[in-house]
């Protein structure tokens, strides 16, 4: 195979013809971008067992990096809430250090599936094992928050599912009504913002038309942290804030630092590298398509898959030098950035700037932010994360879609993403497998005689003949061990759309049983791939075998 090395950031392309009003278009989304991304960034890191600098630097970093280099117009990188189990779980069992060093490999898996143009490759899982790993994160995002929504003096969580359940069930008596209160308050004023601002409200009947504008412009994650922080600073609610766990984020540049590094190391972490690999590609490339499908505006367009895999690979390779965490394409950010204006890649690249600035300037303010209100704005990412009505669909969907699909929910929930891509994808292999199977058959046509002595039995062959379905060919072996001497078959094959060696064996023991009886085997009608398997095997020289009409 011969390796076409193309590394063309998409950035190139939309800066030809760039003008002032597409400039001002993407400055304006991408600084609401980055006030949007403020708050997710820090619940990210935080809910992920890591400082909240570790997420805005990596939202920083990293989302610099993808827009620059990314293979999309409008896509905006950096921490998602995919991730927050995924880093969770392996910060509970290898550490940090260790995250640092999968996530750097993970990026240089990236890197070489956009190099070696497999990013098409993700679409190869099935969307039922995407929606019943989706819905899994979502409901394990939100048992996570629990505990701060509800103010439980836990000095740390466990990793798996049970035992969470257990630890919160134990501590429930250390429930605090105020933080309660602040998270209660977080979700339904995200929830109700929006809404305050649809066509025919009543607030929008009592302000003019350009004041509506004007507020409904404002983030809603950004007008809760802010409102209820100072709720909670003013009326000096007993909460759990960022600077009583964390002490603050830290007002200045992360400083670099190489991760302790050795093979040994990478060795042990293949299970969490190949992890942060998979989830990073298939959240990244299902982002862009979602992009593209929103985009209206008249100089996107379609992405790039390889681009954006090379361009994830190199985020996720630096920014654990910076002490970062796992990026990728993020739809709720994206979303913002298209419904803002968004024309190019400049938007992520002003996003990032933006968040860089309020880091630098505004890092002191973030010490008074109530934990329970990120909880609160967590508890609102995972429910619109969940495809929640995919279950109530289910019933109109084949049982091998359910299956797929509920069972990778399960597995998500009480084991891990890992396991639940595996074992979903092996079972979605075996259905297929299965599935293709019923779909042959071999049907006995009206037997004609020839001449005295000899008759033929023609067979009609439908569908493909692979592994899993040699064995309907058993019906022809057993009818012509039980037919006259002399008797010939043929079998016609201008519905076989496929045939791989094992089909080809079995009609091997056709053609072995038919010489036995003293006939001949004709195939005719071949199609161009199963008739090329047999000139090449040599089977066609064996018997009459033919293609065309």
């Amino acid at each position: 195979m011969q390796l076409s090395f193309a590394f063309h950031p998409r950035l190139i392309d939309a800066l030809s013809g760039y003008n002032r009003s597409r400039c001002l278009a993407d400055v304006g989304a991408g600084i609401t971008v980055g006030i949007v991304a403020l708050p997710l960034a820090m619940a990210f890191a935080i809910a992920s067992g890591l400082p909240p600098g570790a997420g805005l630097w990596t939202a920083i970093i990293a989302g610099f990096l993808i827009s620059a280099l990314g293979g999309t117009n409008v896509q905006i990188g950096g921490p998602a809430g995919a991730f927050i189990v995924i880093v969770y779980g392996i910060v509970e069992r290898y550490g940090v250090a260790n995250l640092l060093i999968s996530t750097a490999c993970a990026g240089v898996l990236l890197v070489l599936l956009g190099l070696f143009r497999l990013g098409t490759l993700v679409r190869f899982v099935p969307v039922s094992i995407v929606i019943g790993f989706t819905n899994g994160i979502a409901v394990l995002i939100a048992l996570s928050q629990v505990k701060d929504w509800l103010g439980l003096s836990i000095a740390r969580m466990p990793g798996d599912f049970f035992s969470q359940v257990g630890t919160l069930a134990r501590h429930i008596d250390s429930f605090n009504p105020y933080a309660f209160g602040l998270g209660t308050a977080c979700v339904v004023g995200l929830f109700v913002w929006p809404r305050l601002f649809m066509k025919g409200s009543p607030v929008v009947r009592l302000m003019d038309g350009y004041s509506v504008r004007s507020f409904a412009r404002v983030p809603a994650p950004v007008v809760a942290l802010v409102t209820l922080s100072l709720l909670a600073f003013a009326m000096e609610f007993p909460v759990e804030t960022i600077g009583s766990r964390f002490g603050g984020i830290p007002q200045g540049l992360p400083a670099f630092e190489l991760p302790d590094f050795s093979w040994e190391t990478v060795r042990l972490l293949v299970t969490p590298t190949l992890t942060i690999a998979l989830l990073g590609a298939i959240e990244s490339l299902l982002c862009a398509r979602v992009a593209d499908q929103l985009a209206t505006d008249s100089h996107h367009r379609k992405h790039d898959p390889n681009q954006e895999l090379m361009a994830q690979g190199v985020a996720n390779l630096v920014v654990p030098f910076f002490g970062g965490m796992p990026a990728t394409g993020t739809i709720a950010r994206t979303v913002t950035n298209i419904r803002s204006g968004a024309t190019s890649p400049v938007a992520g690249i002003v996003h990032a700037a933006t968040l860089a600035v309020i880091v630098l300037a505004a890092a002191p303010l973030a010490l008074h932010i109530p934990l329970a209100v990120l909880a609160g704005i967590l508890l609102f990412v995972a429910w619109n994360m969940g495809e929640w009505h995919e279950f109530a669909r289910l019933r109109q969907f084949s049982n091998h879609y359910r299956l797929l699909m509920l069972g990778t929910f399960f597995l998500t929930v009480v084991f891990d993403l890992t396991v639940a891509v595996e074992v979903g994808l092996l079972l979605a292999c075996a259905l297929f497998v299965r599935r293709m199977s019923g779909l042959f058959k071999a049907e006995l046509q009206a037997p004609a005689t020839v001449a005295p002595g000899r008759s033929t039995q023609t067979w009609r062959l439908h569908g493909a003949l692979f592994f899993g379905a040699a064995a309907k060919i058993d019906p022809i072996v057993q009818a012509v061990e039980a037919s006259p001497a002399g008797t010939d078959v043929v079998l016609d094959a201008s519905e076989l759309v496929a045939l791989d060696t094992t089909g080809l064996d079995a009609l091997g023991q056709v053609l072995k049983a038919v010489e036995q009886r003293g006939g001949t085997l004709r195939i005719v009608h071949l199609h161009e791939q199963p008739r090329s398997l047999m000139e090449r095997s040599g089977f066609a020289a064996r018997c009459q075998a033919s293609g065309g009409p």
